[in-house]
């Protein structure tokens, strides 16, 4: 028999690693090299074949080429049956990536290990890495051969809950949200612990540091650039790390950041006209480079910055955002303003409107007199001759609802330094062309000021004047929109809720579980993007809060959703549609489901995606488990959903909406929702960050300035140059221009990006031909529904995506190229 083991080299490596790899082919002549020892899948372990070295391994070691193969050669008795696992040891100083073994001489054909895991050495190490072949086993079905194995390999990727993690380790365990802080840094550093009792929120990975701040339980955190522990086979491969994450994060964050602080003069100074914007894309900021800060050069910087290598400046410059690549003044239109509610970067809070005017769910024996200012009399002359009874009742009124997410925090965000900001509702009526239009914005501070100053309705213009309030109270909309996009339906949603799964997974089901097989690609990377979050993104004086309204309150909002809000039953398409009206149960539609608002492309392209998920996933899952019964007594099965509740969702475990997991329907809905939150909901919410947002006025993350009213001391500044007042309430050219380099960073796919509908290594993924039959025809559902996606977007009938200076909605088309896009649905959350 031979087994022919596929290593992936590294593209660049230091000095060291090229003298401990010529050091390894050296010791590797002598013995120390690396072993395999098959396990089969019916005799005891102890009579497995060992120490088959791998032979050429000294003869191949300068091979450059991205994959190199090596070969063992052995011989099995008879009775061996089946190999069902492989260990491997590596006796050399230096870690490897094995992509896959492949064992040749079995007349039933090859069988096939996918791998895809870094082997650390047993210096370091001393337990041998455990593989199990592609053929999937529920843990009833293990065979006696592999049975002690399977268990042994859960135990050691649960740890202990105990003990510093090294960078080397693979141990799975949660923790709760405390190193967001650096209280001993000062006051102003300090940060609430998320998870727990006091402040509920879901669980993210344990790093092993135990809490160290004085009078706090804070962790200790790991500042940049040091790295962050996740479990080793988590962590960015070379490729991601080289086109996007660590290399241009990090570029990003940890050097072009603190250039910008030092360039631009003061950072309050904002934008004179709009001209000032336009030169980010067509002549750049010249940055002042100091020596210290000539790393900056050396890093793969994103696409969207082009270097001019001078003696001590730098030109940075940013691509002309999609957002105006078709009409440049689309933005300052109403029609454009409503078509990104329910086609732009964050189309998942409007809904329908139920009631007029519309209620707050406050307390107002907290909050205050919580009644709307809003009245007939503010959009009857909008409604086309109808009444405002009538346009509820034939649905022709919408909404996107800020007030009870931001009055809570309003009165801190706007104590804050260059903060003012509203609590705001949006009421849009449905055209005859089936277009929306917004009719009012309501605009709501706390009612500590006198009453006629807490509540204010702006109604489209009809002067001059009232048309640059109506452009100042809609970016105040964008802006509450940014910040709930980001802390609660793209965060929250998409990353933070789908790491208690993910950890839980791994800790509970084996490798060999089918369950664990069909989640794995929609797992790949979450972990580490998370980790790198809280590091640089989310942490204390991080760029969410320097970038966002709510400033150091960002992820006190984001946890107050968590806790209001959040419902894992509603978190699937079709239910958080019906959830906010948008669609109704209809048995004679395709789907069953009829939407009220027909063209809405991300709920049109989106239940195309949902659906082909969802029958991909009940065969998948009708194949293994033809009965319930197998559901209830599948012990991995049942523990990791058990765990994934009650301990990485604890804080809610009580809650009486989870849904059971006894059935297969049960089973297919549960899995169909993460997979969807995890590929198809985090494409929509993340990849037109940049598109969208890389022109500020268009979307604003922050607003400086409140609008003012006759007889304040700054209307008569509004009046006399109101386009300079505009300017001055967006973000400052600083605030604007570090935004716009992170979400360009996040926006971007890497050229190593794994999109729905394709697996890597297809050929052994799995060892059931019906299972690989059936996923094959889901890839060719998924390129059908791209066509579907393509032939829309050229439908002058649906004017929400086709038009004269209309984007074409993409960001749920499946495929996509490198770079920011704006299209492209990978299959995990991985940035």
């Amino acid at each position: 028999m031979t087994a022919r083991v596929t290593v992936r080299n590294k593209h660049k490596e230091d000095l060291k690693e090229t003298f401990v790899k010529q050091l390894d082919a050296i010791t590797d002549r002598i013995g120390r090299n690396i072993v395999l020892e098959l396990i089969s899948t019916q005799l005891d372990p102890s009579k497995s074949i060992s120490h088959l070295g791998i032979h050429d391994w000294s003869k191949k070691s300068n091979i450059k080429a991205e994959k190199v193969q090596y070969s063992a050669d052995f011989t099995l008795d008879s009775d061996f049956g089946l190999p069902g696992a492989i260990t491997v040891s590596n006796k050399h100083q230096r870690e490897f990536f094995l992509e896959s073994i492949t064992l040749e001489g079995f007349a039933s054909g090859p069988v096939h290990f996918p791998c895809n895991s870094w082997v650390q050495s047993t210096k370091h190490h001393p337990a041998k890495r455990i593989f199990f072949s592609n053929e999937p086993y529920l843990p009833s079905e293990t065979p006696p051969g592999l049975r002690a194995l399977r268990e042994r390999e859960l135990k050691d990727l649960r740890g202990e809950g105990k003990g510093v993690r090294k960078l080397s380790d693979r141990i799975y365990d949660y923790d709760i949200y405390n190193d967001l802080g650096n209280p001993d840094k000062g006051i102003d550093y300090a940060r609430p612990v998320l998870g727990g009792e006091k402040i509920p929120y879901p669980r993210r990975c344990r790093t092993g540091r135990e809490p160290t701040y004085t009078d706090s339980n804070a962790e200790s955190r790991v500042e940049k650039p040091s790295p962050m522990y996740v479990p080793r086979d988590e962590q960015f491969e070379e490729s991601k790390k080289k086109t996007f994450s660590y290399g241009r994060l990090k570029a990003v964050l940890h050097t072009l950041v603190p250039s910008l602080k030092a360039s631009i003069s003061a950072e309050n100074r904002g934008f004179n006209a709009f001209a000032d914007i336009d030169v980010l894309y067509k002549e750049g900021i010249l940055l002042k480079v100091g020596i210290q800060d000539e790393i900056w050069r050396l890093l793969p910087l994103p696409k969207v910055v082009t270097k001019i290598q001078e003696s001590s400046e730098g030109l940075l410059r940013y691509d002309t955002p999609k957002i105006l690549s078709k009409d440049k003044f689309a933005w300052l239109r109403d029609d454009e303003f409503a078509r990104q509610a329910i086609a732009g970067v964050n189309p998942v809070n409007i809904e329908l409107l139920k009631e007029f005017p519309p209620k707050s769910n406050l307390d107002p024996q907290i909050y205050g007199p919580l009644e709307s200012a809003l009245k007939e009399e503010h959009i009857l002359g909008q409604l086309h001759g109808m009444s405002v009874q009538q346009a509820l009742q034939e649905k022709k009124l919408f909404i996107v609802d800020y007030h009870d997410a931001y009055l809570p925090f309003l009165n801190r965000i706007n104590a804050l330094d260059g903060r003012n900001s509203y609590a705001t509702r949006t009421i849009f009526f449905l055209t005859s062309q089936g277009t929306l239009k917004p009719i009012a914005i309501e605009l709501s501070l706390p009612p500590s000021g006198p009453p006629s100053r807490s509540k204010r309705v702006v109604t489209p213009p009809v002067d001059a004047t009232s048309n640059w309030i109506w452009q100042l109270a809609k970016s105040h909309v964008c802006s509450n929109d940014a910040g709930v996009h980001q802390l609660v339906n793209h965060w929250l949603r998409t990353h933070a809720c789908m790491e208690p799964f993910i950890l839980a997974a791994h800790r509970q089901l084996s490798a060999m579980h089918p369950i664990f097989k069909l989640l794995d690609p929609h797992m790949r990377y979450t972990l580490e993007i998370n980790a790198l979050a809280r590091q640089s993104l989310i942490n204390a004086d991080g760029v969410i809060e320097s970038c966002f309204t709510p400033g150091r309150y960002c992820m006190d909002i984001s946890a107050a959703a968590y806790k209001n809000f959040w419902r894992f039953d509603k978190e699937g398409l079709p239910a958080d549609l019906i959830r906010r009206g948008m669609a109704v149960p209809d048995s004679t539609q395709p789907h069953g489901l009829k939407l009220l608002l027909e063209d809405y492309p991300y709920a049109q392209d989106g239940l195309l995606i949902w659906f082909a998920i969802e029958n991909w996933v009940r065969t998948y899952v009708n194949h293994y488990y033809p009965s319930s019964t197998m559901i209830i007594n599948d012990t991995e099965l049942q523990l990791w959903y058990s765990e994934s509740v009650n301990v990485g969702h604890g804080d809610l475990s009580d809650a009486d909406w989870w849904p059971k997991l006894e059935t297969g329907e049960d089973l297919v809905s549960i899995l169909t929702t993460i997979i969807w939150l995890s590929s198809a909901q985090h494409a929509a919410l993340n990849f037109g960050q940049y598109p969208y947002g890389g022109y500020v006025p268009n979307r604003p993350p922050l607003m400086r300035r409140h609008i003012p009213e006759q007889g304040d001391p700054e209307f008569e500044n509004f009046h006399a140059d109101p386009q300079k007042y505009f300017l001055s309430a967006l973000p400052s050219l600083l605030q604007a221009t570090k935004f716009m380099a992170v979400v360009d960073t996040l926006s971007t796919h890497s050229p190593d990006e794994e999109y729905i509908g394709n697996r890597q290594q297809m050929s052994i993924w799995s060892g059931d031909a019906e299972i690989v039959e059936a996923f094959y025809e889901f890839s060719a559902e998924i390129q059908r529904i791209e066509k579907e996606i393509d032939r829309r977007n050229n439908d002058p009938s649906l004017r929400s995506r086709c038009g004269a200076g209309v984007l074409p909605y993409e960001l749920l088309a499946p495929s996509s190229e490198p770079g920011v896009t704006c299209r492209g649905v990978p299959n995990s959350v991985s940035i």
